[in-house]
């Protein structure tokens, strides 16, 4: 290696450390923003919620009828329990929509078998596109749960012709490997009742049941997985929906509800088109869209998160699922920020083009790049012989620290404001763990994220196999104790709903 090139390296690798260090400087600055947004907001949520008012929501005539929309593909284990969950919802009118996306195990039949499932006639009103429908149940049980049994087109499709069999005005969306809590509904629709209008979309927190003990579809016990994968992933959802969405949701610039439960106006998104298969993740590419379309009509619409609907979702317990699911995720960032791209910078869009996109672009898509390109170039100096100490301990400083913090930080907010963990040791170990993701698994999830950027570039899509273990059965030795008992309305009075 010549001199000069020697010297050439050296100057380029040295530089690009010093711009890691301010890109990082300002990326941690800006979660701790977030952050901040956060707690201003979830501290107004819980002020609001002190004395709650559910229940004359449900008795009330303002309170909308809903249809429940539950995709599934090969959903044998857990479909069961996830619809138990849902017929034993608190709320006034609403009904369960099941489409079964061409399973290949025996989900359909054990959903006739489970609920007493029968052929019925009725016509369907195609408002959206999708594959066929082979035939329709009604359940003799439940007068307000049908099935579908359709061509297999993905969950896109699925929603799809979900919305085209369903009645009523609002929708939700939900997993069929989810459970959902007894007063979830009501607290998600109090932004419907209050601002009907304006209000076109709302999500609620997703939490990790691995874990919990379920029973006839309720989470009877709230536990943590004895997997460390699915512990890391606690802490994860946490703070991305505590510690994140919160703060976004505070500055109107909420960019994702989550695919496993979140509400919507149905004759919004049935004008927008409804979901597309355009990109590997319909659920942020379904909001941004309608971001959008309320921008361009100059209408004032809210897309909000709510903090204390509960909705409990099984995660991946192996490296090689969770690899799968997050790759999707990031795949799915960059196509959808790619659609909207005309969005990126401009006023028309509000918050969401002047701060949401460009954060998304600079730092949630283009971070675990530039992240893995630091540990890369530390690497290289130090090999060069120009590996500057102190650079690297405020890297390092910069890199963990901070991210233990915010971690930290998400944890804290849910024991003061929700406290769904009332074991101490159960604390304690997310705490534990808060640090501990730092080092290694969110360095491994970086380097997931920029090998599903390289798999975009040679065009990889769609799902994976997600293999499911299915909920955890309850113990007779083991006392349940109810969920929902031991969160905010626990503290700060109990729902009478």
């Amino acid at each position: 290696m010549s001199y000069e090139f020697s010297r050439f390296l050296a100057e380029l690798v040295t530089g690009y450390n010093h711009f890691i260090l301010v890109y990082f400087i300002l990326i941690n600055l800006g979660y701790l923003v977030i952050f901040i947004l956060s707690l201003r907001a979830l501290w107004q949520f819980v002020k609001r919620s002190f004395f709650p008012d559910y229940e004359k929501i449900r008795e009330s005539d303002l309170a909308p009828p809903i249809s429940l929309l539950v995709p599934a593909h090969n959903e044998s284990r857990n479909v069961v329990e996830s619809i138990n969950s849902l017929l034993q919802l608190n709320y006034g009118t609403y009904e369960i929509v099941v489409i079964n996306d061409g399973s290949t195990d025996d989900t359909l039949a054990v959903l006739i078998e489970e609920f007493d499932l029968r052929e019925s006639s009725e016509p369907v009103r195609v408002s959206l596109p999708s594959k066929e429908i082979h035939r329709i149940y009604r359940s003799l049980a439940h007068k307000d749960l049908v099935v579908l049994d359709k061509a297999q087109g993905g969950k896109s499709d699925a929603l799809n012709a979900g919305l085209n069999v369903s009645r009523y005005p609002l929708f939700c969306s939900i997993d069929a490997d989810s459970l959902i809590e007894e007063n979830a509904l009501l607290r998600l629709v109090k932004p419907f009742v209050e601002a009907p209008r304006e209000t076109v979309a709302a999500g609620g927190i997703v939490r990790v049941a691995n874990g919990c003990t379920v029973v006839d579809g309720r989470v009877a016990r709230v536990g943590l997985p004895r997997s460390r994968i699915a512990l890391m992933q606690v802490v994860e959802y946490l703070r991305a929906f505590l510690a994140g969405r919160a703060g976004w949701s505070a500055i109107q610039s909420l960019m994702i509800i989550s695919g496993a439960f979140g509400l919507y106006r149905k004759k919004e998104i049935i004008e927008i088109g409804g979901y597309t298969e355009d990109t590997d993740t319909e659920d942020a590419e379904l909001v941004v869209r309608l971001h959008k379309a309320m921008a361009d009509a100059g209408r004032p619409y809210r897309i909000i998160f709510i903090p204390d609907p509960v909705c409990w979702t099984e995660v991946p317990e192996t490296w090689r699922v969770l690899i799968r699911q997050r790759s999707r995720w990031h795949r799915g960032l960059l196509q959808t920020l790619w659609k909207y791209r005309e969005m990126f910078l401009r006023r028309r869009y509000g918050s969401v083009g002047m701060v949401g996109m460009p954060w998304f672009v600079l730092f949630e898509l283009l971070g675990p790049v530039v992240e893995i390109l630091g540990y890369l170039t530390i690497s290289l100096a130090w090999y060069l012989g120009i590996l500057d100490r102190s650079f690297v301990l405020m890297f390092l400083v910069v890199a963990f620290a901070v991210g233990a913090l915010l971690s930290v930080g998400a944890l804290l907010l849910e024991e003061i404001a929700f406290r769904r963990y009332p074991r101490f040791r159960d604390l304690l170990r997310l705490l534990a763990y808060g640090f501990l993701e730092n080092f290694g698994f969110r360095q491994f999830m970086s380097l997931v994220k920029v090998k599903a950027l390289v798999e975009l570039a040679f065009r990889k899509r769609g799902w994976g196999k997600m293999d499911r273990r299915g909920f955890e059965p309850h113990e007779p030795h083991e006392p349940p104790f109810p969920a929902e008992s031991s969160g905010s309305a626990g503290r700060h009075g109990k729902d009478s709903a």
